[in-house]
């Protein structure tokens, strides 16, 4: 691997989520990033970059696999732009897939709670604490996993999109479940407060599922129509889903 052609490929990497070089050989560079676990291998053969993350947990690897062309769970790209995507959303997922959203939780958390007395441990005001830094994390992780645009529409308006939960944050058992990315959907405002309010929901398929509660004049006045659909969906997100539809609000 020449010189530039490494250069160009540590500077792809610290600009999009792997920020320095874990290893290097002569036919391979290994980056790795002090913000997630995850590490990126590299190699340049016949002009093409194949990359491959030595380290990925398969709900990483499957992710990947729904984004870009995968073999032998190794990348291929022609040009440097498009190794750029992939290490950008690989980063990405490494920090909102489970555990390490936990893992920013607990870092966060302490961080905060250290700006305040003693006292305040296991009282409302560390509750509160508590609740405002996970919701923080949530919401940063559900922005990363589907990729800042909502989960619905597609709309890339971060000031408008909210991390709707679809077993609610009150109800959750473990920080695990509040943290889960799959625990909930990237929605647009006004498609946020209709799940929370379970108005709409999801079918296995990710078609919406609207309530009886709304007439078909709302609807047209929502803009809520039977075409409209999740842009992905997993088992991992029917898990929590099928509790949330069950709840769907039904004219008595």
């Amino acid at each position: 691997m020449d010189a530039l052609t490494r250069t160009l490929i540590e500077k792809s990497g610290h600009d999009f989520g792997f920020e320095y070089t874990v290893a290097e050989t002569s036919t391979a560079l290994t980056l790795g990033s002090a913000r997630h676990p995850l590490q990126a291998q590299v190699m340049v053969v016949h002009s093409k970059y194949q990359t491959q993350f030595v380290n990925a947990k398969p709900d990483l690897i499957s992710e990947l696999r729904r984004d870009f062309a995968m073999t032998d769970q190794m990348i291929v790209c022609s040009a440097i732009d498009q190794l750029s995507v992939v290490f950008s959303r690989a980063a990405a997922l490494a920090h909102s897939l489970p555990r390490q959203a936990e893992n920013d939780f607990e870092f966060a958390l302490l961080t905060e709670l250290k700006k305040f007395p003693d006292e305040i441990k296991n009282t409302e005001v560390e509750r509160l604490v508590r609740q405002r830094v996970g919701q923080d994390i949530y919401r940063k992780a559900m922005l990363d996993y589907w990729g800042e645009a909502c989960a619905v529409t597609g709309v890339a308006m971060p000031d408008i999109l909210r991390a709707s939960h679809s077993l609610p944050w009150a109800e959750c058992q473990s920080d695990a479940q509040r943290l889960d990315v799959f625990n909930g959907v990237l929605l647009t405002a006004n498609l946020d407060v209709l799940f929370d309010r379970f108005l709409i929901s999801f079918d296995r398929a990710g078609v919406i599922v609207i309530s009886s509660v709304i007439s078909e004049l709302d609807r047209e006045s929502l803009g809520l129509n039977d075409k409209l659909q999740l842009r992905w969906i997993t088992e991992r997100h029917e898990i929590y889903l099928q509790s949330h539809r069950a709840r769907l609000r039904h004219i008595e």
